[in-house]
């Protein structure tokens, strides 16, 4: 199972996030519900650090993607961080139990 963790501060707005797992449709590479989910990580990771310039920490080990945005108030990395969020509980109607999709306060 894919697991995606937001952080929020206590003001509401979203800090960062981090994706680990694997959905199990299918084997490597060919993964649609994998694949889907990759993509949109990889796109608003290079939104916020490439297309805006937001200050951000971002890793990549094997199976995990983390962000954190680094001062960025109430702004662009925070309303991109939701169209994520919001993109992913649309992926987890399109693939039931596959995807799991969580938000925490920091």
């Amino acid at each position: 199972m894919i697991i995606a963790d937001f952080f929020k501060d206590p003001d509401n707005t979203l800090k960062g996030f981090r994706i680990t797992g694997h959905a199990g449709m299918a084997d490597y590479g060919r993964d649609v519900c994998c694949a889907s989910v990759s993509s949109a990580v990889m796109m608003a990771a290079n939104t916020v650090t490439e297309a805006f310039g937001i200050d951000a920490k971002v890793s990549a080990e094997e199976n995990e993607i983390m962000l954190k945005l680094r001062n960025d108030g109430k702004g662009d990395g925070d309303r991109i961080l939701l169209g994520l969020l919001t993109h992913l509980y649309f992926l987890c109607d399109e693939f039931p139990g596959r995807i799991k999709v969580r938000v925490n306060s920091v």
